[in-house]
């Protein structure tokens, strides 16, 4: 039973849905964070949802049907590479898109494009280690939130904090439960996903 709570944590916290926890964070719970118009709020979540969770999942599914990936879990770091590969350049695509259409708050693209960059570093350490892609999205969430509560006043951001470290701790247990990670991986991934979205996010928004 626990390995089933295990994997079910393991795929419903997926590092794919960061970028949607992120914006709906930007776009709903700190609105002072964009200046997108309430009314064309849902439609640019929207995109980012399926562009950043949706379709790469599909992807996935697809290359797991196809025998090009052994398991969705990616157990081995050589069955990450074309997933996180693919990823990438979904992620680099909406990036350059939000970019692009310049009528648009550029917060969009500048939040999308420090998450694209923790991916394409997760990614080129994928050739050679296996970080946490998980703890990695966890990291970044967590300094998603820092860095929002020191800079806008009005987000209440105790709950929230909370719930991000609560999770955070909950989503380790259950990749080390699964043995799919060493400690260390995932410690690292934490670190990293934190330094590099804290940073970024600063800059975003000095």
């Amino acid at each position: 039973m626990a390995r089933y709570i295990a994997l079910f944590i393991s795929v419903v916290f997926q590092p794919l849905l960061v970028p949607t926890l992120v914006f709906g964070l930007i776009l709903f719970l700190v609105p002072e964070a964009s200046s997108i118009p309430d009314s064309f709020k849902g439609r640019i979540f929207l995109l980012i949802v399926l562009s950043t969770l949706v379709i790469p999942m599909v992807t996935i599914f697809g290359l797991r049907l196809s025998g090009t990936l052994k398991s969705i879990h990616m157990v081995d770091i050589k069955d990450r590479i074309i997933p996180f590969v693919v990823t990438t350049i979904y992620f680099l695509l909406t990036t350059y898109f939000l970019h692009d259409k310049g009528e648009l708050d550029p917060v969009l693209w500048q939040v999308l494009g420090i998450i694209s960059a923790s991916i394409v570093g997760l990614t080129l350490i994928t050739f050679f280690w296996k970080m946490s892609a998980h703890m990695t999205g966890m990291g970044g969430l967590l300094a998603t939130v820092v860095v929002l509560s020191m800079k806008f006043p009005t987000f209440h951001a105790l709950y929230p904090l909370l719930g991000v470290i609560i999770l955070s701790g909950i989503v380790c247990t259950a990749r080390l439960y699964l043995n799919a990670h060493r400690p260390l991986e995932t410690y690292f991934g934490f670190i990293f996903g934190f330094i590099l979205c804290f940073i970024g996010f600063n800059l975003i928004y000095p």
